[in-house]
């Protein structure tokens, strides 16, 4: 049996890439740029640069499985296709587990970033023991995976658990970027946090803020996480956001347990790094809002992999399903 597997976590900034075990260790890590505003010639000339490097680590082409790339949709898994990921210009219907299997003489799959995840978590990370997960991934935006029985749900044509992209809110003056007005997305990503908390403080003009304090009065640089600094300091703008972000993402996930019935859900991203008062509010609205009576039951889970979760999950889906990770 191969010693390791290449995965590839190809984002509009940077590709990381790393060797993993059958067993999930990460043995080795490396980052490149990926140079996106320069074209695709150039990006995906990143990424054969840090595969090469790759096998080289490993010790040859022999001692490599398999080469599993995740990257930002749309994309078809099925084909190994990138269709027209708005944050890689020039990567319009790319054939990339061809040309990276014509390039390297290895089996290529490609997958989905959120579904990708949500793989490695099942195998590697928080939902290790279930089988039928539902992965969130809230941070510039709010991307999902569905785990059924150990393996991701595509769907017809591939790009099924789009989730970030459902509406809890038709009559929303926020108009996403997928055309929906209302989306999750829209409502309770890092944005929309960042959003709120401006308005807000616009509205109460004269309000003492530890936000403004931060920010030295420039509104634009609010984040998540001076959000989640202020919110500990006590200021109320803050803590209204992160209440506000929780319901909506307890309103939406009820809806997704009454659709499922998951195992568990795990939530990973930049948002979910801000922990308990997040958690606790989105654990207390969901069981208002699903028919599901034993969503009070249903696990809410950070994720566990958190930096490295891209190449774990571009890495995972070359594992077989429930095999079980190192300690």
């Amino acid at each position: 049996m191969t010693q390791f597997i290449i995965g590839i976590d190809v984002g509009g900034t940077k590709v990381a890439g790393g060797l993993v075990t059958r067993k999930g260790k990460l043995s080795q890590a490396q980052v490149v740029p990926t140079h996106a505003d320069k074209g695709f010639e150039k990006s995906l000339a990143q990424i054969t640069h840090l595969i090469g490097r790759l096998i080289r680590a490993a010790g040859g082409k022999e001692n490599v499985g398999g080469i599993g790339i995740c990257a930002p949709g749309p994309l078809n898994p099925k084909t190994g296709v990138v269709l027209n990921p708005p944050n890689l210009p020039g990567w319009r219907d790319i054939e990339l587990t061809k040309l990276v299997e014509k390039e390297f003489g290895l089996p290529a799959k490609l997958e989905n970033d959120a579904n990708a995840a949500g793989l490695a978590e099942v195998l590697f990370g928080a939902a290790v023991g279930f089988k039928d997960i539902f992965y969130v991934t809230v941070s510039t935006g709010i991307g999902t995976g569905i785990i059924t029985d150990g393996k991701i749900y595509h769907g017809k044509n591939g790009i099924a658990g789009e989730g970030g992209h459902v509406s809890i809110d038709y009559r929303s003056p926020y108009h996403c970027g997928c055309g929906t007005y209302g989306c999750i997305e829209a409502l309770a990503a890092g944005p929309a946090m960042a959003r709120r908390a401006r308005v807000m403080l616009e509205q109460e003009h004269s309000l003492p803020s530890v936000l403004r304090d931060l920010t030295h009065g420039h509104s634009e640089e609010i984040s998540p996480k001076l959000i989640q600094e202020a919110a500990s300091k006590g200021d109320r703008v803050a803590k209204t956001v992160l209440e506000e972000t929780g319901f909506y993402l307890g309103v939406w996930l009820g809806g997704m347990i009454s659709l499922f019935d998951p195992d568990a859900i795990v939530i990973g991203g930049g948002v979910s790094h801000i922990g308990k008062p997040l958690f606790d509010k989105i654990r207390a609205t969901i069981p208002s809002y699903t028919i599901n009576g034993f969503a009070a039951q249903t696990p809410v889970l950070p994720a566990k992999l958190r930096n490295n979760v891209g190449v774990y999950g571009a890495a995972s889906v070359f594992l077989p399903a429930g095999e079980a990770a190192e300690g």
